[in-house]
């Protein structure tokens, strides 16, 4: 029997939208409603942006057994080459010609887009620890301003302003330029407006300049994933004006956004959270956010039991505010603290489900806790420092500003409540239980290098994600002995809906180094381990930037086992933690 690739049609639909339609500026629109005015349209270079490559089989291949060849002796070597041998002459040129055919016919999207949001959204283990990252903001460099009605005000307004800059096209569109000096300039971007959308790629290819994919963006804003049986479901509302304030396992709403589509006034949204941090209700004896830990086939059944019992215009509310802001009610003790709390905290006031959360402690500590299904680091960096450079360069508000007394914050905050049956009330107990048992699970631990860094690293000419990646070696011979296969994400945000490929850091040559330091360091002279480093620093270098360029072939490979259903994971198979990197050529 001829195998066959179990692959769906890609859809057109909204999951693979480029973005929220423009809209017309608002006649009343002040000077802090956005936080830039492009003259490049943010979604110009989208229509011509490249389609993802598939690697050749044998390439791929190739690649495979170079990430094999320091994990394997000499006899399964050997072995694994005539698998594939036999792979890539037997099922693995069918199946590959049919994934080249089913990328002819989607030529609107790139080969991966489907399978991944597939992959995404069938898992059904919980997205807590298992798929949602986040990353921590630097305190503002003005003490004063890290108070955290301050800073939760000031971040809620920029974080408005780059919603209002995006959907009104004014963004800067994501650019790498390799050389700023000819095209991050105002000359270029007065040339480069005026050519057509389909052939604006090009122009700036030219100057040596990539636009990046942005069709993830609009998922940033009043978007969450459901919980479905099977699979979940990407929800998008644009049309809501609301915030999600949680605070103590609570529930608030109110508009950061009039009628006419302004930003409410700052200090009317100050107002509301000072209301909201005023409530001194005890925590919730069921906090319904336990719900969004658990695994998703449960959750999907509590959820419709909520909506049958009269949540579903609450839960509309949750599912459609613009973002969903956390306000914690204790102070950051260290940065193992801080991971903790940002990455999982205690259960109770983060709806993991948003695309979202941004979390303010009671120290001004913050960061961005977001769901990975809908988008990747690209979308979520770029809007992480735009918020940072806007709440600190042009913050809204002064610690000394007074909150608004115009406007009744009782009248307009609205606090969610939500109808619990005993089977609910278990539910979230079962969740709760199942939560805090996984976190224990959970070790952190970290140290500060206060004698190199990578500005070092680099005048030394190495690469310092290289030398990371080195490290994590090193660390892992010492302690068991053997080198493992490591995973690095890069992104191929350069390509249209591009996501992420894999990089294969384990190479003979970080084994070759990692022994030389670890086994036998007196047997080789500094030069030798310093021309040991570079040989590893160089041949990451070329990974990346391989993966970069869609030619690593991991995910093509990938998609040829998981599509036609016959990828399995050996047994025993040794795997090093994950690493989440964002590589743009760097």
């Amino acid at each position: 029997m001829v195998p066959r690739l179990l692959l769906r049609a890609w859809p057109r639909g909204p999951a693979l939208a480029l973005a929220a339609p423009c809209r017309p500026l608002s006649a009343g629109s002040g000077p802090g409603q956005y936080l830039q005015h492009s003259i490049v349209p943010t979604m110009h270079y989208q229509d011509s942006l490249p389609r993802l490559p598939i690697p050749k089989l044998e390439d791929t291949i190739r690649r495979y057994l170079s990430a094999q060849k320091p994990l394997l002796d000499d006899s399964q070597f050997r072995k694994t080459e005539q698998f594939c041998k036999s792979f890539e002459n037997g099922i693995g040129k069918e199946l590959h010609e049919q994934l080249v055919a089913q990328d002819k016919q989607n030529k609107h999207t790139s080969y991966i887009s489907g399978p991944w949001f597939d992959m995404y959204l069938t898992a059904r283990d919980s997205i807590v620890l298992n798929f949602n990252p986040f990353i921590s903001f630097n305190p503002d460099p003005k003490s004063e301003y890290n108070d955290q009605l301050t800073r939760a005000t000031n971040m809620t307004v920029s974080a408005i302003r780059f919603l209002k800059t995006l959907r009104a096209g004014l963004l800067e569109p994501e650019v790498f330029h390799l050389n700023p000096a000819k095209s991050d300039t105002n000359t270029f971007k007065r040339l480069i407006r005026f050519v057509p959308s389909s052939l604006s790629w090009y122009g700036a290819y030219l100057v040596n300049a990539y636009p990046l994919d942005m069709s993830q963006y609009f998922r940033l804003f009043n978007s969450t994933r459901l919980p479905k049986p099977s699979r979940d479901e990407l929800f998008t509302d644009d049309k809501a004006r609301h915030l999600l304030v949680l605070r103590k396992g609570h529930f608030y709403v109110f508009d950061v956004l009039d009628q006419d589509g302004n930003i409410v006034s700052p200090s009317e949204i100050q107002a509301h959270l000072k209301y909201i941090l005023a409530d001194s209700s005890p925590a919730p004896e069921f906090p319904l956010a336990y719900l969004t830990s658990e695994n998703r086939d449960v959750w999907a059944e509590l959820r419709q039991k909520l909506v049958s019992g009269g949540n579903e215009e609450t839960l509309r509310k949750v599912d459609s505010a613009v973002f969903c802001l956390c306000l914690d009610d204790f102070p950051i003790k260290d940065l193992i603290h801080l991971s903790h709390t940002m990455l999982h905290g205690d259960g109770t006031n983060r709806w993991y489900d948003k695309s979202f959360n941004l979390i303010v402690a009671k120290d001004g500590t913050a960061a961005v806790h977001f769901e990975h299904a809908w988008g990747d680091g690209v979308a979520v960096l770029r809007f992480f420092n735009e918020v940072f450079n806007d709440s600190t360069q042009t913050p809204a508000i002064t610690p000394q500003n007074q909150p608004a007394i115009t406007t009744s914050s009782s009248v307009a905050v609205q606090k969610l409540s939500f109808k619990l049956n005993d089977a609910l009330k278990a539910g979230i107990t079962a969740a709760k239980e199942k939560f805090d048992a996984t976190v224990k699970t959970l070790t952190i631990d970290c140290i500060q290098f206060h004698r190199g860094g990578k500005e070092f690293l680099k005048k030394q000419k190495l690469s310092p994600d290289a030398v990371a990646q080195l490290a994590f070696q090193m660390a892992f011979l010492r302690q068991y002995g053997r080198t493992v296969a490591t995973y690095e994400s890069c992104s191929t945000a350069a390509f249209k809906h591009g996501r992420t490929e894999t990089i294969r850091p384990a190479s003979i040559f970080t084994k070759r180094c990692s022994e030389a330091f670890v086994k036998e360091p007196s047997k080789h002279s500094t030069s030798e381990l310093q021309q040991l480093v570079a040989q590893c620093s160089k041949y990451h270098g070329q990974l990346t930037k391989e993966a970069a360029m869609g030619e690593a072939g991991a995910r093509a490979l990938t998609d040829t086992y998981l599509l036609c259903g016959t990828w399995r994971l050996p047994k025993g198979s040794p795997c090093l933690s994950s690493t989440w990197t964002l590589h743009m050529g760097r």
